[in-house]
């Protein structure tokens, strides 16, 4: 049976794997599959903003714990992406509100009703890490190409493997081709080489996105977004699709040029 749980994890916070959830949730949502993400980043929640939901919250994944309401009544329906849901996470309580029982057990229902499920787990390697990780089909690993974050990237691979998950697929985040060119910054092939994984995908730096994400609007709504286009491919390789990867060599430019005869960068 094909991969429909996927938990989407780093080891190193801050490297957009928030950003990356909804991002690949909303693009196989918008192809017309029913998919939710469940925010398992409990105490620090970020997807909801991600998403632009964070106003329209009622009830959250620790109230379905708790017995408080159904896990469909604390689903919070997109109305820009059909068929796109979210589960929150709980803003004021920690991680050890849920343990990997429950969120195997709420899953487990979700898959009856959804074709695909995101998982959008918390940075590090304690129990929110093992929990998140507890019921997916399948671990997609993000990093950016950079040495702090593919250690933390590879102590993951260990403990993934040690779970009985397989091995995880890649995801190189906010790669700059310019800063390749110079050998400022590794490239995706190096990154794979490291870790030994399979690179599902690599998405560029992208100068739009910090505006996407403010304003809850996941770039791959946008057409003109490299980075929303490097996301909706990744999403095509996730249902099976040999997609290129996208070309991100860096042309120096004549103002580039330039720049560097008089001195400058």
């Amino acid at each position: 049976m094909a991969d429909k749980v996927f938990c989407i994890t780093s080891g190193k916070g801050g490297v957009g794997k928030s950003t990356v959830t909804g991002n690949l949730a909303t693009a196989l949502a918008s192809k017309g599959y029913k998919v939710v993400a469940i925010d398992a980043d409990i105490g620090l929640r970020n997807l909801d903003l991600i998403l632009g939901l964070e106003n329209r919250i009622v009830y959250d994944i620790v109230h379905v714990i708790e017995g408080a309401c159904t896990v469909e009544k604390a689903l919070v329906k997109d109305k820009k992406t059909k068929n796109l849901y979210l589960l929150p996470a709980a803003q004021t309580k920690d991680k050890s509100a849920v343990k990997p029982e429950d969120l195997v057990k709420i899953v487990e229902e979700l898959r009856k009703k959804f074709d695909f499920i995101f998982i959008d787990s918390p940075a590090g390697i304690e129990d929110g890490f093992k929990t998140a990780v507890a019921p997916a089909d399948r671990v997609l690993i993000v990093t950016n190409p950079e040495m702090a974050s593919i250690r933390d990237a590879d102590r993951v691979v260990g403990l993934c493997e040690n779970m009985g998950k397989g091995e995880p697929k890649l995801i190189v985040n906010r790669l700059d081709p310019k800063k390749v060119a110079r050998g400022d910054m590794l490239d995706a092939d190096e990154v794979v080489e490291i870790l030994g994984l399979e690179l599902i995908g690599t998405v560029p730096e992208d100068k739009n996105m910090v505006s996407y994400i403010n304003k809850g609007e996941p770039a791959v709504l946008f057409e003109d977004s490299i980075a929303g286009k490097a996301l909706r491919n990744i999403s095509e390789r996730l249902l099976g699709k040999n997609v290129p990867f996208l070309k991100l060599d860096y042309n120096e430019s004549f103002l580039d040029k330039l720049k560097k005869l008089l001195g400058g960068e």
